[in-house]
C-alpha cells in the first residue's frame, strides 16, 4: 500500500475539491491509503467513507495570501499542511500532496523534511503541458530558487531524470538547458559554465541549449533553468494561453457564422483546453527534499487535485528519491 498525507485545507477552493479529489483517487486506486489534515467537521461534508481514509483533525490553516510563511510555520506547528509534512517526517505517510501557498509549502520542505542528504538546493519542477506530440515535458526549477549555481543545476538535471524514468515511463530522458540561444557559447556566465557540466555529465543525456519558443516543441524531456527565468516563463506561458483563449472566445462571438463554425471544432477546442488545464498535469514535485512533496496547483478542482495525489502515488512506487541517494552516495565515495 502507499500512504500519502493530505492537506486537505491547502487551495483556493478546499476543502470541498480536494476532498473531491480524494474521493475519485481512493476509487481510482485501490493500492492507496490517505490521512487527510484538516478540519473534520468540514471534510466530512464532503467525504465518501471509505476504510482506507483517515481524518486529523486540524482546523489551524495557513492562509493563501500568508505574508511571513516561515514565521507562521515555525510557530504554528498545529496547521493542517505542517501536520501533514510532519507525517512524512515522522514515517507515517511516504509522501504529501497539497495545493496549499507555493512558498510555505517549500519553505515547510525546508523546516520539517529538510533537504535530502547531499542534495545543494530544492526545487520545483514542473510538468509542462502536451500539446500533441505525446511528449512529457519537466520544467525546473520553476520558482523555488532565483538563483542558482552551475553546479546545482546539474544535481537538479539528474534527479529528474530519474523521475522521467521511474514515473513518466520515459526510458532515455534528454536533458535541455533553457537560454536565450542554441550555440554553446550563448548567455551568462552561468549559462555556458553549466552547458559545459551537463555536457561532461554521465548520469544525463543533454541535447543542448533550448530557447523559450521551443520549448513545447523541443526533442528535450527536461528542462532545466534557475527559478527565476524558470518562473518567468512558466507565468508567461499561463498569460499567452489565458490571452489567446479570451481572442478565441471574442472571434467566436463576432459573428453568426464564426458561432456556426464553433460548432464543428468544439471538440478540437475543449481538447486544447484539457491540455492546458492543470487536471493533466496533477502539479510540481519538489524535489530535493526528504520525502515526496507534490504542490498541487492553487486553484486546483476535484480531478486536478486527483491528478496530483496520483503523481505522487507513482514517484513512491518509482522509489525516485532512494535512487537519488544511490548517485549522491556513488559522488560522495
Amino acid at each position: 500500500m502507499v500512504k500519502l498525507a493530505i492537506d486537505a485545507m491547502g487551495g483556493d477552493f478546499a476543502p470541498e475539491e480536494i476532498i473531491k479529489g480524494v474521493n475519485l483517487s481512493i476509487e481510482e486506486h485501490k493500492d492507496l491509503e490517505l490521512i487527510l489534515y484538516g478540519d473534520e467537521e468540514q471534510i466530512k461534508k464532503y467525504l465518501v467513507p471509505n476504510k482506507r481514509v483517515t481524518i486529523v483533525h486540524t482546523p489551524r490553516v495557513i492562509s493563501m495570501g500568508e505574508a511571513d510563511p516561515r514565521r507562521e510555520i515555525r510557530n504554528n506547528k498545529d496547521t493542517s499542511l505542517v501536520q501533514a509534512f510532519t507525517a512524512v517526517k515522522e514515517n507515517q505517510a511516504e509522501g504529501v500532496v497539497t495545493a496549499g501557498p507555493t512558498q510555505a509549502v517549500v519553505v515547510s520542505a525546508h523546516i520539517v523534511l529538510r533537504r535530502m542528504k547531499g542534495m545543494s538546493r530544492m526545487a520545483l519542477c514542473l510538468g509542462l503541458p502536451d500539446l500533441g506530440d505525446g511528449k512529457q515535458r519537466l520544467l525546473l526549477d520553476s520558482g523555488a530558487n532565483l538563483e542558482l549555481k552551475p553546479e546545482h543545476l546539474v544535481q537538479l538535471a539528474e534527479y529528474a531524470t530519474i523521475y522521467m524514468k521511474e514515473v513518466m515511463g520515459v526510458e532515455k530522458p534528454v536533458v535541455g538547458l533553457l537560454n536565450i540561444g542554441t550555440e554553446e557559447a550563448k548567455g551568462r556566465e552561468f549559462d555556458i559554465e553549466a552547458f559545459h557540466l551537463l555536457k561532461d555529465n554521465k548520469n544525463i543525456t543533454f541535447f543542448g541549449n533550448i530557447e523559450p519558443k521551443e520549448m513545447l516543441a523541443s526533442p528535450c524531456d527536461i528542462l532545466v533553468t534557475d527559478g527565476y527565468t524558470g518562473n518567468m516563463v512558466m507565468k508567461t506561458a499561463e498569460g499567452v494561453a489565458i490571452a489567446v483563449g479570451k481572442l478565441l472566445k471574442q472571434g467566436i462571438m463576432a459573428s453568426s457564422k464564426a458561432k456556426f463554425g464553433y460548432l464543428f471544432m468544439k471538440g478540437v477546442f475543449k481538447e486544447l483546453k484539457n491540455k492546458t488545464t492543470a487536471d493533466s498535469i496533477g502539479g510540481a514535485i519538489l524535489i530535493g527534499a526528504d520525502g515526496i512533496v507534490i504542490k498541487a496547483h492553487g486553484s486546483s478542482n476535484g480531478p486536478s487535485f486527483q491528478a496530483a495525489i496520483s503523481l505522487a502515488r507513482r514517484a513512491v512506487l518509482g522509489n525516485v528519491n532512494e535512487k537519488m541517494k544511490a548517485i549522491i552516495g556513488d559522488k560522495d565515495e
